[in-house]
């Protein structure tokens, strides 16, 4: 992934500027406090930046310019902070909500089994999402984001409300699926840990930037 002369403004200030390639399995890690534009950096990435800013550069995956094309075109999987489950559907469903269209029901019912006992979670499909435990939220929306089959993977601080064991679990679960499937990631976040255990480059975007 490349993210080639990115510079974002609002208002005529400039916000981001950022010049990065991101190499298949890699964890990129944009660190810095709140108000330089992280998560805004995010949203132009995924294709639903706020007509209050402007955005110039490409963002290229695969050779394919991703500025070119509509948010849901450009599969990205995203993960934030919060895991926000469709509470109107079962655990099974919600994995449902994000697979491709295509395949049978038993298939896909498969599918979603077989991803449920990879997180630990085997026999929950037909669970009540609110009945879950915070990590297991998490778990589930990592899952979800993975069955949509994304090419790359933007994290928006997806650790910073679990409590320090959770943190640990789902950190080494979120990068060891982006290593095992070779997602170029980028993740923002204003912790360290998160950096440490990404074990990728780190950019600290300045109140400049």
């Amino acid at each position: 992934m490349i993210l080639e002369e990115l510079r974002i403004e609002q208002g005529g200030r400039p916000l981001v500027s950022l010049d990065a390639r991101i190499a298949p399995g890699e964890v990129l890690t944009l660190m810095g406090p709140s108000g330089v534009g992280k998560s805004t950096l995010l949203a132009y990435l995924a294709g639903f930046l706020a007509p209050t800013f402007t955005a110039r550069g490409r963002v290229l995956l695969a050779g394919t310019d991703l500025t070119r094309l509509p948010a849901e075109a450009r599969q990205l999987g995203l993960l934030f902070q919060d895991p926000l489950l469709f509470p109107h559907l079962s655990v099974g469903g919600n994995l449902a909500f994000g697979m491709p269209r295509g395949g049978g029901r038993r298939v896909r019912r498969r599918h979603i089994e077989a991803a449920l006992e990879e997180i630990g979670l085997a026999g929950y499909a037909d669970r009540d999402p609110t009945t879950l435990s915070g990590g297991q939220r998490s778990r589930v929306a990592l899952m979800r984001v993975l069955l949509s089959r994304p090419h790359a993977m933007l994290l928006d601080e997806p650790f910073s409300k679990l409590d320090a064991s959770l943190r640990h679990e789902m950190r080494s679960l979120v990068f060891s699926r982006v290593r095992r499937l070779g997602l170029p990631t980028l993740m923002v976040t204003h912790d360290a840990a998160d950096a440490d255990a990404a074990g990728g480059p780190v950019i600290e975007l300045g109140a400049a930037s």
